[in-house]
């Protein structure tokens, strides 16, 4: 069986993430979403609710496990039999970040591969935080994010 694991912080998680998602599966048996609490940003949704972002809009796909994840993705590879890691690329400053995480997830590693899947073009200017931003000044993020994901945004940030 051939596990892939799709990291991130998925705060919040958006169409562009739900696009890599469905065409992981292509290439894997299992996915597993790694839901990261990275001690670097301020997130506008605990790692519970991420997870629970996800599992309501990828409900009901047994191939898919959505776990929440702290500390060394290689280490997180080894003990779970990942296969490979699966990353998007929005854009080249994504692959010079990407590239230099995948080269020390080789070193730590070794047998996980990381596959890098290009996002459509529709997709290419959505980020999660480009949707926090239009969000937080009330502006319709309705085609960038799931509607489940609207909805929980909708009440981080009430009309006035």
């Amino acid at each position: 069986m051939r596990i892939g694991i799709y990291p991130g912080s998925f705060d919040p998680l958006t169409n562009g993430h739900l696009d890599i998602i469905e065409r992981s599966q292509r290439i894997c048996d299992t996915l597993i979403i790694a839901v990261a609490n990275n001690i670097a940003k301020k997130p506008l949704f605990s790692v519970d609710e991420r997870v629970e972002m996800i599992n309501h809009c990828c409900g009901g796909n047994e191939r898919i496990e959505v776990v929440a994840f702290e500390g060394l993705l290689a280490e997180y590879c080894i003990k779970n039999d990942v296969a490979f890691i699966i990353r998007g690329l929005r854009s080249t400053s994504d692959f010079e970040y990407e590239f230099s995480i995948a080269a020390v997830n080789k070193v730590l590693a070794k047998d996980v591969e990381t596959v890098y899947l290009m996002t459509r073009g529709e997709n290419a200017f959505i980020s999660s935080n480009l949707v926090k931003e239009v969000a937080c000044f009330r502006g319709d993020i309705s085609s960038l994010v799931p509607r489940f994901v609207l909805e929980k945004i909708q009440h981080k940030f009430p009309s006035q």
